[in-house]
């Protein structure tokens, strides 16, 4: 009843302020083409939009026919090619993204601002609840921006962006957008579509839907790594135990298919928004329902066990939102964001059975009060509400019955004098973390922790020339500890671990430094940044080597460790011929993370390197890539090297229309001469390989 009640409170407040509004020339809803994507070179996630070279880190965006061609079931293998970017992999149906090798809470996922509500950040298994088919375009925001919606962005954050609550008014009595996927590696159907109609002149109506079917993923080699298929073919030679048999060898022959990672998801949603001349105000509803496998851990060892675990995914969600264009001299907009959802899902034994069900109730809400600018001066603040109550239940609940709740302030300023350009970010929270297990579960902790943390943000930038920008930035972040973290206890069957967590955990700390060089030319764009994080009681899990329910045991610790690379991405017109551009582009990214005692840290990306060549026309486009990932070789105890590997990609892209806006359709062939690939970052790489060969069609269309 309390949220209810602040709701319509604010909700009276923005309907008085869009009905009073004054009319200006730009206000939301009234500059937007409906048809067309935001430029890639433009970060609009935070409230103030800035060019990417004016960002004083190396934030990226993609949208348009970038996204077409990247797009894939999860967030985490769309950002696959994206610098700085790697993804948890953990099958093909859960991959999250890993920002500069920080994941889980360290890398938040957005949906418009405010958070995906689901238990993503609870385990790799659980799958991110935003639908990629339907995005108009994905942000990896980092630096000063980032603060503004989390405490701890040193890897950046990610927000994805739709148009479910609509902020235009389409031209047309309906605009329809939709894109519709096949790919063969895994006999991947799947379809999205919206459709936006004004209503009334100033209403507009929303609906969208999506599905996805897909088959078991077929791969390039075997499922178990070469030394994951050694242990299983030396088991066969163990003595014989009729009571406790450890014949694992049938595993080490498994290649061609990824059992049990075959997944269907189907989502459909609606909103409708309001908007006038000084403002807009809209809500939405969507439904998530997802049933996909987890590729098996497999057995190859005494003691060890292997499941087929299955998740039955269902989300619903409510999200309001309201810009106000005020036209004052203090302030020149308010930004109102608000959702809630319900979240479950079941994990299900091999006849169908609920083994353990997870339960998660959000509640996020955002005010940003963004500032008239005064000459060179510029800024946005408002405060942030997050309140989450989870609770899994079963004979395998690793965690027990939890609520966290968030209270957070925010600011961002900025002073532009044109060739200098200063920022700072500060962001204050109040976390509430508690756990209240049934009393036949002993072996959770029980009691609350308190956190209050407080982080900040200073840089500069300076124009060498036209074109060019060099700055820099320097970033103190606290982060409360998470309830996985502090709590967890228990076998957990999606991961196939038995996970253990600290409720005594202190809070995490750490300087962050990043210099950045940006620049851009007719037909040349070159970002590049280098970064050293130095963390106080940084919380990492890791294997420590013993086994408990047959599961191998993942450990929650603390300590110092450092964080440092570097990224770079460069893109250079090398042509033109007739009506096509010829271009050449490159990337690199190199992560390198080490902890205090415990030597490197678990699960971090290698040296990638990528570099592609296309030709570009209005009707026709073509594009060849290669990607090349070193071998693992720093490992942390118990890991496992992790070959390096070369994949070979091409595409060509087809506009039948004039408006390449219109219609794209995209053929492309990826890991064309099928390479057994495993990324180093995931927990089942020695499992679950990426791809094989895969034949790709994507189309795309607005009307």
């Amino acid at each position: 009843m309390t949220y209810t009640m602040r709701f319509s409170f604010s909700v009276s407040l923005i309907s008085i302020a869009l009905t009073s509004a004054p009319a200006l020339a730009g206000a939301p809803g009234h500059d937007v083409d409906f048809h067309s994507n935001d430029a890639s070179d433009i970060i609009v996630t935070a409230p103030i939009h800035r060019d990417r070279m004016d960002v004083l880190a190396n934030s990226v965006a993609i949208s348009g026919q970038a996204l077409t061609s990247a797009i894939r079931p999860t967030i985490g293998e769309t950002l696959q090619h994206t610098a700085g970017v790697s993804a948890t992999s953990f099958g093909p149906n859960a991959s999250r993204p890993i920002l500069r090798g920080l994941q889980g809470e360290r890398a938040k996922v957005l949906t418009d601002g405010i958070g995906s509500i689901d238990v993503s950040n609870t385990s790799v298994d659980h799958a991110v609840v935003i639908n990629p088919l339907l995005a108009d375009r994905i942000e990896v925001v980092r630096g000063p921006e980032a603060l503004l919606y989390d405490s701890a962005p040193l890897g950046g954050v990610v927000n994805v962006s739709d148009k479910r609550i609509p902020r235009a008014i389409p031209e047309e009595a309906i605009h329809i957008d939709a894109t519709g996927s096949f790919g063969s590696a895994a006999r991947e159907r799947s379809g999205g579509g919206a459709v936006d109609a004004p209503l009334g002149g100033k209403f507009v109506l929303h609906l969208d839907g999506s599905y996805l079917k897909t088959d078991d993923l077929r791969i390039g080699g075997h499922v178990l790594s070469p030394q994951a298929r050694t242990e299983a073919a030396a088991s066969a030679l163990l003595p014989i135990d009729p009571d406790n048999p450890v014949d694992f060898s049938g595993n080490a022959a498994l290649r061609g298919k990824l059992p049990n990672s075959a997944s269907k998801t189907w989502t459909v949603g609606g909103g409708a928004a309001y908007i006038g001349e000084g403002g807009n105000i809209g809500f939405s509803y969507s439904h998530y329902d997802s049933f996909y496998g987890v590729p098996v851990r497999y057995a190859t060892q005494p003691g060890e066990e292997q499941e087929a675990p299955r998740l039955d995914l269902a989300q619903d969600r409510i999200d309001a939102r309201a810009e106000i264009n005020t036209g004052g001299d203090i302030l020149k907009s308010i930004n109102v964001r608000a959702g809630y959802a319900h979240y479950r899902h079941f994990e299900l034994e091999e006849d169908g059975s609920i083994g353990t069900a997870f339960y998660n109730d959000g509640y996020e809400a955002r005010l940003e009060l963004v500032q008239a600018d005064q000459g060179a001066w510029h800024g946005a603040t408002g405060a942030q509400f997050t309140a989450r109550d989870f609770n899994v239940v079963g004979d395998e609940a690793f965690l027990p019955k939890s609520s966290t709740q968030k209270i957070g302030a925010f600011t961002l300023q900025q002073l532009d004098y044109g060739a200098l350009k200063i920022e700072g970010g500060l962001r204050y929270e109040h976390s509430d973390i508690g756990a209240s297990p049934l009393d036949s579960q002993p072996q959770f902790f029980r009691g609350g922790r308190s956190f209050d943390t407080l982080s900040g943000s200073l840089g500069a930038s300076y124009g060498l020339s036209d074109g060019w920008r060099v700055g820099a930035n320097l970033m103190r972040t606290e982060r409360a500890p998470s309830a996985d973290e502090l709590f967890a206890n228990g076998p957990h069957a999606g991961t196939e671990a038995f996970e253990i967590g600290n409720p005594g955990f202190k809070t995490e700390r750490a300087w962050g430094a990043e210099a950045v060089l940006h620049g851009k030319a007719d037909g040349f764009s070159f970002n590049a940044s280098i970064y050293h994080n130095w963390f106080d009681n940084f919380i990492y899990d890791a294997r420590t080597g013993a086994l408990e329910d047959g599961l191998p045991v993942f450990q929650y610790f603390q300590a110092k460790a450092r964080y440092y690379g570097a990224e770079a991405e460069a893109s250079l017109r090398i042509a033109t011929i007739g009506e096509y551009e010829i271009k050449a582009d490159a990337l690199g990214d190199y992560t390198r993370a080490t902890i205090s005692g415990a030597g490197p840290a678990p699960r971090i990306p290698p040296l990638r390197l990528l570099g592609g060549i296309e030709a570009d026309s209005p009707r026709v486009g073509g594009r060849i890539e290669v990607e090349w990932t070193d071998k693992a070789q720093r490992l942390a105890a118990f890991e496992t090297p992790t070959d390096g590997f070369t994949l070979v990609n091409a595409s060509v892209t087809l506009h039948p229309f004039t408006d390449k806006r219109a219609t794209s359709i995209v053929f492309s062939a990826n890991n064309i001469f099928d390479v057994d690939a495993r990324r180093h970052t995931s927990y089942l790489k020695d499992f679950a390989p990426l791809p094989g060969r895969d034949l790709r069609v994507t189309a795309r269309f607005s009307l």
